[in-house]
């Protein structure tokens, strides 16, 4: 399907670059490029016109599934600052302080993104869907027992149980993400979780690895 929608976006601009280029518009108008679209299994492809093909672009308006990504993703990045933030005071070793480090630059850039995508739809950070986002709804989460151990620690214990908890909490995000890919509509929460799930995958490899 993305394909197909790739080559209909290409024929749609293509067609807008030759009108008003010469006296045979008109006649090109109403001919207009065919486009190909590939049919379910089993069943032969198809030739639209422009104006078909224009009408077959898949409406990209927000569902549910997308507004509630972008909801909990916001709550979900918060803690992973949360606990990002006792990195300095707490971490024994340089490697975990510069993973840190860019978790935070990543992340927190991320969560504005989202708000403002919420406000530009219409839509607020939080709603009373599944308990105000309880942590448990959402996969990953560190529970309240976990971050006050965290906090506890020093050192190796630190960098150990932070590392541990970070990979579960990218797991989770990671899980959530490719949810929405699937059960989302709108083309710009599609490109923030594929996002997520090539940089927080590319975070798990090096975690496993410290």
């Amino acid at each position: 399907m993305k394909v197909f929608v790739a080559v209909v976006a290409a024929v749609l601009a293509l067609g807008a670059c030759e009108s008003g280029s010469d006296g045979r518009d008109e006649a090109r108008q109403e001919r207009g490029p065919g486009v190909v679209a590939p049919g379910k299994p089993g069943e032969p492809a198809r030739t639209l016109s422009p104006e078909e093909a224009a009408k077959a672009l898949p409406d990209g308006s927000p569902n549910s599934a997308d507004v509630e990504y972008a909801q909990m993703m916001i709550t979900h990045h918060g803690q992973a600052l949360e606990m990002t933030a006792l990195v300095a005071d707490r971490a024994g070793g340089e490697p975990v302080k510069r993973l840190a480090a860019r978790i935070s630059a990543a992340q927190e850039p991320e969560i504005g993104a989202m708000r403002g995508w919420l406000k530009t739809h219409g839509k607020d950070e939080r709603t009373d869907s599944h308990g105000a986002h309880d942590h448990g709804a959402m996969p990953g989460m560190a529970t309240e027992e976990q971050l006050a151990q965290l906090r506890a620690a020093k050192g190796k214990a630190f960098d150990e149980l932070f590392l541990k908890l970070m990979i579960t909490h990218h797991q989770g995000a990671v899980t959530m993400a490719t949810t929405v890919l699937s059960d989302g509509n709108n083309v710009q929460v599609e490109e923030m979780a594929n996002d997520v799930i090539a940089q927080q995958t590319a975070e798990i490899h090096r975690m496993r690895t410290m």
